[in-house]
């Protein structure tokens, strides 16, 4: 799977990182290398210092919130 470990890194170092709340963290394998003001500026870092190598950008937060729908919503018509 696509970033496992890094991921696997964010969730190790959660509870570090909740001091900085809604900042966005830069991870690459397993370490942190910096956080962010804005999700875009942490992408930016990213690919100066790795290029393509893989990294994540997530922003930091205690809970996580999961968005789903089903397949059968149907969009609200406007007539």
């Amino acid at each position: 799977m696509a970033l496992e470990t890094e991921m696997a890194t964010y969730h190790r170092e959660l509870p570090g990182l909740l001091d900085l709340a809604n900042k966005f963290v830069l991870i690459h394998g397993d370490s942190v290398a910096s956080t962010w003001e804005s999700f875009e500026d942490a992408v930016q870092e990213g690919y100066r210092i790795f290029g393509l190598q893989p990294f994540l950008v997530k922003q930091i937060q205690a809970e996580e919130y999961v968005h789903s729908f089903t397949r059968d919503i149907r969009p609200l018509c406007q007539s």
